[in-house]
Parts: structure tokens; sequence; C-alpha cells
């Protein structure tokens, strides 16, 4: 899988050894289309260093199931100068990369992207919020309007409200 194999000239054997030729093949190493966490971590480390911010990417994990795709961990010292105001610098950080990820890769690349857990954190309350929601929606019978959020946490809405029996 990894060379391409080429033969020359496939060679004599000869009489007893006299008059043989050895076979002559040539063989090329395919180069192995680069993946999905190699280029993010690559795009993602650039990006950082020329925002001359002082801060470690670390693979936190290889395939989220639910994501489809890797994610991804900044830490260090002015890493909170990435997440922004509620998080705008970090889903512009976000898009950036799997724009740029996805024109090296041709394809669409799903990853995230996590600054000192700041996702975690607000994935976890917004579907706690969710949770609180639904239940005086349920008992007061009557609609709450939730604060406009942006695509990534209206899923997360759904996503926590999908088996709710009410």
């Amino acid at each position: 899988d990894e060379v391409e194999i080429d033969v020359v000239s496939r060679g004599k054997s000869g009489i007893l050894g006299l008059g043989s030729e050895p076979a002559r093949v040539r063989v090329i190493r395919l180069e192995s289309p680069p993946d999905l966490v190699t280029v993010s971590s690559e795009v993602i480390g650039t990006i950082v260093s020329k925002l001359g911010v002082s801060a470690v990417v670390n693979l936190k994990q290889a395939h989220r199931e639910d994501l489809g795709g890797p994610v991804f961990e900044i830490e260090g010292d002015d890493s909170g100068l990435l997440i922004g105001r509620r998080g705008e610098t970090l889903r512009a950080l976000e898009f950036l990369v799997k724009f740029i990820v996805g024109r090296k890769l041709e394809s669409r690349a799903m990853l995230m992207i996590d600054v000192e857990g700041y996702q975690e954190r607000r994935y976890q309350s917004v579907s706690n919020l969710a949770q609180q929601v639904a239940q005086r929606v349920v008992s007061s019978s009557r609609p709450i309007n939730l604060e406009p959020m942006p695509p990534n946490e209206r899923r997360i809405v759904h996503l926590a409200l999908a088996d709710h029996p009410d």
C-alpha cells in the first residue's frame, strides 16, 4: 500500500547459473495522503503562533463520535485571549481552521477546538439551561424564549432535549 512496484526486466535464470541476469524493478514510494488530525494540528499551531499567543495545542480526542472528528485543546498563559467575549473569538478561530483544513484536504473538516475547557463548560451550562427551561415550560404550559445562540449551542439544546418525554 505504501509503494508502487514496476517490473523493468524479469531477469533470466540461465543454465546452472551461467548467463543469469537479475530482475530489475523500480519501486516508487507513494505519498500517504495527509490526515485530518495532522493537518488540523499544523494549521492551529501556525495560527496560534502567528497571533503571538503563548499556548500549546494538544490533541484531546482523536475521534469524537457525536462530532465526527478530532477535538483539540489549547492551553497556556495567553489562551484566554483565544476565547473572546462569549466565545466569539474561539468560534471564529474554529471556523477559520475548518475552512483552511477543508481546502487542504479537499473535503469538509469536522473538528472542535476547545480553549482551557471553555467549550465543554459552555456546552454543559447550555445543556443544563435547556433542561431547566424545559421543566419550567412543562410546569407552566407556556413557551419560554431563550437568548439568541450560535448554531453549535442550538445543536446542544436540541441534543439535550431530544429524549425529553414532554
